[in-house]
This record gives structure tokens, sequence and C-alpha cells, in this order.
């Protein structure tokens, strides 16, 4: 899958389920809390692309490339993260708990996604290295 259908179906899923639960809870939210959650969201989403695009990149190239890719840009991506929550608590007053909730409920369901893409990817690569 390339990165670009693979951004298109993470922003799409966000959006999707981000629009039907700021319309359930239209009525308990505040406009802060409804930025707090859109806050979260987006950085989850574009963790979760950036991820692909470093496994997408790295996968044609050597171990060594590989794993300098994918464990420094986790560490890259993970700094980012928790720096732009700080600024987001801190600098630009969000509510602390709809940003982080909804930081952490996107980041796992993408995670599990991106594991369930990735994983697809590798089965199909290692089934071909097989037969040949």
């Amino acid at each position: 899958m390339s990165v670009a259908r693979y951004a298109t179906i993470v922003v799409v899923g966000v959006a999707a389920t981000l629009a039907a639960l700021l319309l359930g809870l239209r009525d308990r939210l505040v406009s802060a809390d409804v930025v707090a959650l859109l806050a979260g969201a987006v950085l989850a989403a574009s963790n979760s692309v950036a991820a692909y695009a470093l496994v997408a990149w790295s996968a044609e190239r050597s171990t060594a490339w590989f794993f300098r890719a994918i464990l420094g840009g986790m560490l890259a991506r993970m700094t980012f993260l928790l720096a732009a929550v700080v600024v987001g608590i801190l600098a630009l007053g969000l509510p602390r708990l709809p940003l982080v909730f909804s930081l952490l409920a996107y980041f796992v369901a993408l995670l599990a996604f991106e594991l369930a893409i990735v994983s697809r990817r590798v089965a199909r690569f290692t089934g071909r290295v097989q037969a040949t």
C-alpha cells in the first residue's frame, strides 16, 4: 500500500470517527474540549502516517538503515508528540483530559491498523522470497 493511500485511509477514518464522537457529545462539550479532541486526533494521525512512511521508505533498504529509520523515527516522533502535548496544555491551555484521551485512543487504534497493514506487507514479501 502506498503512503498516499495509507494517509487517505487514516484521514478518512479519523475524520469519520471524530465527527461521530463530536456529534454524539455536542451537548456536553465546550469549544476548548472540541479543539483538544481535534488536536489529539491530528497528532495521532500525523504520527501514524509518519511511522508508515518510514516503514515504506526503509523497506527496500538494508537492515541497518531499516532499524535506523524505525528506531530513530520513533524517538523523533515520540519527542515531537511529547512537545506538542506540553505546548498544547501549558502554552495553549487546552484541556488535559480530552487532549490526552483523543491522542491515546487514536494512537492505539492507528497503531493496530498500521501493524495489520505492515504484517500483510511482510507476509506478501516473505511469500515471494520463499517461492523464488
